[in-house]
């Protein structure tokens, strides 16, 4: 199943990100000095490709398809892309660090390029939102979440930056959550994930 995401979540959210409104207070747009950093958490390797903890690599993926936005360079220990959403300059990036040291990858670009926090756009997988639900938030802590952990540890400790938490579910039963974010989709909900992102199976 493969779906186009011209008129998609994909496109809406990226409609957020070219309006600027919805997660950071307008500015003139002289001001506008800086791209936004749009990141998504994953970890690398074939072995955890289409893995429930992989969806923030999956969404920026997405993001880069429907935008036109090459993701061939690897820099700042990251597959990393530059380009546009509508007038607004991104870059999209993928941390190969693996999850618990993302913020090494994310740090060192947001230092880099000196992006201010409020334009740095996390997107991860959340155990305590509904399977397939996503909510973008202005800024808020890590929820556990060891990727967040690294990228706030990184950050100073500042939560101050936008993210987007995609809803994983909760583990059936008394399975510990490691094993779960780490288990890759069923078909079923493979399905579903595809429906609600038009991400690609």
């Amino acid at each position: 199943m493969s779906r186009s995401p011209s008129n998609s979540t994909i496109r809406n959210f990226s409609s957020s990100i070219s309006n600027e409104e919805s997660l950071v207070s307008p500015k003139p747009k002289q001001q506008q000095q800086h791209p936004w950093l749009i990141v998504g958490l994953g970890n690398p390797g074939k072995q955890y490709n289409g893995t429930r903890h992989n969806v923030g690599f999956e969404m920026v993926d997405a993001i880069a398809e429907a935008e036109g936005i090459s993701m061939s360079s690897v820099n700042f220990k990251a597959h990393f892309g530059k380009g546009f959403i509508g007038n607004v300059p991104v870059m999209l990036a993928k941390p190969q660090t693996f999850m618990n040291a993302s913020g090494q990858s994310v740090g060192s670009i947001v230092s880099y390029y000196k992006i201010p926090l409020k334009q740095v756009l996390v997107i991860f997988d959340d155990l305590d939102l509904p399977f397939s639900k996503m909510r973008l938030l202005p800024k808020g802590g890590h929820g556990g979440h060891n990727g967040m952990r690294s990228i706030i540890d990184h950050f100073k400790g500042s939560r101050e930056f936008p993210r987007l938490r995609i809803g994983i579910g909760r583990p059936p039963g008394k399975m510990d959550s490691v094993n779960f974010v780490l288990r890759p989709f069923s078909k079923q909900e493979r399905q579903e994930v595809c429906k609600a992102f038009f991400l690609r199976t």
